[in-house]
């Protein structure tokens, strides 16, 4: 594992750049995230998602499945790719703070 700063508060990141300790997460990384993720800015569509996905997490201790997803954010996949390029796993779930889904390559 490896320190990265965001913003002057230093977090642990895997290997993928994925935070290790979700409670660390804010705003200000969410940002630094979305850089890495090529979303040049988060708009409130792009925080719907995020944190629909983070108060999943926080509830089950799972990342939601993509189907989940769409469903609660009223967003279809296509749309979904179209705010987070990478995809839900990858660059949703990475920008929301959570560790690496299982199956996410």
């Amino acid at each position: 594992m490896a320190l990265r700063d965001f913003g002057g508060q230093e977090l642990e990141i895997d290997e993928d750049g994925f935070i290790q300790d979700p409670g660390q997460w804010n705003q200000t990384v969410a940002t630094v995230l979305a850089q890495d993720e090529e979303v040049p800015e988060l708009t409130d569509e792009h925080w719907k998602v995020v944190n629909m996905i983070r108060e999943y997490y926080l509830k089950f201790g799972i990342a939601p499945m993509v189907r989940k997803v769409c469903k609660d954010t009223g967003k279809d996949l296509k749309q979904i790719y179209a705010l987070f390029p990478s995809g839900p796993a990858k660059g949703a779930c990475k920008i929301a703070g959570l560790p690496k889904p299982t199956g996410c390559v």
